[in-house]
């Protein structure tokens, strides 16, 4: 028999449905009792829209959230009561009949509408019930669309996609692995990958010119708002090229992608290259947020004889800021309080009035040439302020001076939120000394090429030797790490003896590239955008878990699903394992 009705999505009902009967299912929202008449707003995927009657009867033990589907005739809605809010609002579902597919209690953990506001724990306990909400939803179906136009310019660009094992061996990539027990080979263990590094590096061997993957990457990290244990990125490789290759594509993925998604203004191509050392002086970190237009000067020649103990001979930043001076003494204080939640003992400013006028609190300790030099090389003017930032270590005074330029520039709205401002942070130390250690080990990735080869690992100052290693950041975030590989057996083994290795590591944790890149490996380089990073700058979230669909909590556990959770004591027998 002919159905009489249509069924259509909630979103799709409109004027030209007006007087015909149609079927429509989703989810109760919300429900008003207007003295007898019945409103109802019913939402799935697409929207929502309205249904009304004014047999309450319908209704007695309907609850929000319950899923339903309804039959009715579509009206138009009197034109007081449109609302232009909803695409649907000048219309309305006259209900013939309401049937509840799944009740919901009629108590919910959190009203799903404003279910951003509520804590992020219940919210992740019940995800499901979060992703309800229309911006979280959102957020979701923009990951689909940002992963298929990903796929569609990697193949555009004419990579291969092809995907490598979740399931392989542990490797010392610069985290903690997450590992398997194995049943089979007592005592031995799988590991979760980091990232896809060594197979990709294998795909370059085995003859692909270009290899891509959307991968899934596993470190056991302390969470943070911009890391989980779990990530993707978009993974690729390239065969017989050099750093500029890979700067090229790069940037052709981010700018396309961020243009395509967002209309926000993008910084044009060709990214801006800066080397790591003038990041760190500049700007205190090795990912800079460009908007803000303010820059950190070394100022530390300046005190080498200075009265002023706690800056003498020690490394000194400084901040000019112009047109500030005449700034209350409480913002000042408030600078102050927060130089001190970051472990500085406080923070030493001058204001500028006139060339004859200073003032501050190190303003006594400064004499005549001290002054000309900082005006020099601050270029101060009338109006200006001077922020010093000084430690013993080069490391934390430029860490500090990073974070009070950040706060500096939101203080005074200096970045603007309508922009998107790339660089490429560029030639990386190799090495870096750990204070914890008091040895060196890899700065960034270990099977990078140095700069130089194996002559520079044998002939340079292990704290000289730079690297091909690169990194594309967007307004303070890392969105993308890679390298110049060093596909050089030899190199490779006097990387890893600098910083302590028996020269057998090698061949033993990477066994398969050390084989391999015995039988006539390719130069390969390749870089990783992070897919989660992406979606988080274009829907302007703070926080990663907001644009993953099931993520852990900022501990690293997950109440939806109960994990991390025990294990019965069969199950730890079979892979031989004992709870100390």
């Amino acid at each position: 028999m002919n159905k009489k009705y249509r069924t259509i999505y909630c979103g799709d009902v409109s004027f030209k449905e007006v007087s015909k009967e149609v079927r429509i299912a989703g989810w109760v929202e919300n429900i008003r009792d207007h003295g007898g008449v019945i409103f109802v707003d019913i939402r799935d995927e697409s929207g929502v829209v309205q249904i009304v009657s004014n047999d309450d009867t319908m209704f007695l033990h309907l609850t929000k959230e319950s899923s339903v589907t309804v039959l009715g005739t579509v009206r138009e809605r009197s034109e007081d009561d449109y609302n232009p809010r909803l695409k649907t609002g000048k219309v309305e579902i006259l209900v013939t009949t309401l049937e509840v597919l799944g009740a919901a209690p009629s108590e919910l953990p959190f009203e799903v509408m404003t279910s951003p506001s509520v804590s992020e724990e219940i919210r992740l306990k019940y995800r499901y019930l979060d992703l309800r909400n229309e911006k979280v939803h959102s957020n979701m179906k923009l990951r689909s669309e940002l992963l298929k136009y990903l796929r569609n310019k990697m193949d555009h660009l004419g990579f291969t996609e092809v995907e490598t094992p979740i399931i392989t061996a542990s490797s010392p990539e610069g985290a903690r692995d997450f590992v398997i027990p194995s049943r089979k080979f007592h005592g031995k263990f799988y590991a979760l990958p980091q990232a896809p590094q060594v197979y990709k590096e294998l795909l370059m061997v085995s003859g692909f010119d270009k290899y891509y993957q959307i991968a899934p990457c596993f470190r056991d990290e302390d969470c943070r708002s911009d890391r989980t244990l779990e990530f993707y990125q978009l993974d690729f490789e390239m065969a017989f090229v050099e750093e500029e290759d890979v700067y090229e594509v790069g940037e052709e993925i981010f700018y396309d992608t961020f243009t395509h998604f967002s209309d926000r203004k993008v910084s044009p191509r060709p990214f801006r290259r800066i080397s790591y050392q003038e990041a760190m002086l500049k700007y205190g970190t090795d990912k800079p947020d460009l908007r803000n237009p303010l820059e950190i000067i070394d100022v530390s020649d300046v005190f080498l004889t200075s009265e002023f103990k706690p800056f003498r001979g020690s490394f000194v930043r400084a901040i000019a800021v112009s047109n500030i001076a005449n700034r209350p003494n409480s913002w000042f204080n408030e600078i102050v309080e927060y130089a001190k939640s970051i472990g500085m003992p406080g923070i030493g400013y001058l204001s500028i009035f006139d060339k004859n006028t200073w003032k501050g609190p190190i303003d006594k300790f400064l004499t005549a040439e001290d002054r000309k030099s900082l005006v020099e090389k601050a270029s101060l003017k009338e109006g200006s302020v001077i922020f010093f930032i000084a430690d013993r270590q080069e490391k934390t005074a430029a860490k500090q001076a990073g974070l009070i330029r950040t706060y500096l520039g939101n203080q005074l709205g200096l970045i603007d939120p309508n922009v998107y401002e790339f660089c490429i942070i560029n030639d990386f130390p190799m090495f870096e000394y750990d204070d914890t250690t008091k040895k060196y080990d890899f700065c960034h990735n270990p099977f990078s090429m140095p700069k130089g080869g194996l002559k520079a690992l044998e002939e340079e100052p292990i704290e000289e030797i730079l690297a091909y290693q690169y990194d594309f950041v967007c307004n303070g975030y890392e969105m993308a790490s890679g390298a110049v590989r060093n596909h050089r057996i030899d190199s490779l083994k006097k990387a890893f003896s600098l910083v302590g290795y028996e020269d057998t590591v090698v061949e033993e944790k990477f066994r398969s590239l050390y084989h391999a890149f015995q039988y006539g490996v390719p130069p390969h380089a390749g870089m990783a955008p992070g897919i989660d990073r992406m979606l988080m700058l274009l829907r302007d979230e703070k926080n990663l878990r907001e644009v993953q669909a099931f993520p852990m909590s900022v501990s690293g556990q997950d109440a939806l699903m109960g994990c991390p959770s025990e294990l019965t004591e069969q199950q730890l027998r079979e892979v031989h394992i004992k709870i100390r």
